[in-house]
């Protein structure tokens, strides 16, 4: 059963001991990590560390090989990916996955149909049909102007620049109005000023109530917009806390650079 009674602080999303083998291969591997209510958690690592793996696991497209997923107190390690989903945990992915012919109030609109506990076929037949469509296009514009794309909303998604379609994807994964939004690498292959302005985006959605976690290269934006980290090697934990402090831990640098002390790197990141 799902706690909705949280307080901003209280674990929202804990992993106990995860692990995920593929073969002899552990993608994961015994990962303890804790988000809380109200915050900006940032999973960093290397290339290869397991962290799109670790969202994977968490929306239930892997099941874990051993250990334990709770969100708000409810175990999600066995559950698929539309009853996780249906507790309150959206996600977007590495790569930008827009439907193609369709806008970009469309796109979204196609995110906000699980909420309403209807399929998207039935919401066009029957009397109640219209009000239904028109509730979900009102809803969708709402969070179009929450990512700042209203005045785009009936231009095809794939006419979009790449970080107008990644702010379309967001939209369309808080269309189901999540607890937990999962950010897969949102700024990869964004310029600086797109950057930042996602992780504006990003606190804005959590002075808001949401609680986020974000998969991120980007240390500059992990410092500037987490509050917390946990950082992965080779499936492990590797660090967690602040992240200028894991940033600055020497086993942290290693792992990133090749050695200890990479004081022009680090520097860069401040």
């Amino acid at each position: 059963m799902v706690d909705r009674t949280l307080e901003k602080g209280a674990p929202l999303l804990e992993t106990r001991g995860v692990a995920k083998r593929f073969g002899g291969v552990a993608a994961v591997d015994g990962l303890d990590m804790s988000v809380t209510q109200g915050s900006v958690h940032g999973l960093i690592g290397p290339n290869g560390a397991g962290k799109t793996t670790m969202i994977n696991l968490i929306t239930g497209l892997f099941h874990p090989s051993e250990g334990a997923i709770r969100f708000a107190g409810a175990e999600l390690s066995a559950r698929p990916p539309h009853e996780i989903a249906a507790l309150g945990i959206s996600r977007t992915y590495q790569n930008v996955r827009l439907f193609s012919g369709m806008t970009a109030l469309e796109q979204v609109m196609t995110g906000c149909w699980l909420k309403r506990g209807v399929s998207l076929w039935s919401s066009f037949l029957g009397p109640a049909a219209r009000a239904r469509w028109r509730e979900t296009r009102a809803q969708a514009m709402a969070l179009l102007e929450r990512v700042g794309m209203a005045d785009r909303a009936d231009e095809l998604a794939e006419t979009l620049s790449y970080g107008e379609q990644r702010r379309i994807e967001i939209a369309r994964a808080l269309g189901s109005a999540p607890r937990l939004l999962l950010l897969d690498e949102p700024t990869a292959g964004m310029n600086h000023a797109e950057a930042h302005a996602v992780g504006r985006l990003v606190h804005e959605l959590r002075d808001g109530g949401l609680t986020v976690l974000m998969v991120e290269h980007n240390m500059g934006l992990v410092t500037e917009f987490c509050d917390s980290c946990t950082v992965m090697n080779f499936g492990r934990l590797l660090a967690r806390g602040e992240p200028r402090a894991c940033i600055a831990d020497p086993a942290v640098q290693e792992a990133y650079f090749g050695r200890k002390n990479d004081a022009d790197r680090i520097k860069s990141l401040r």
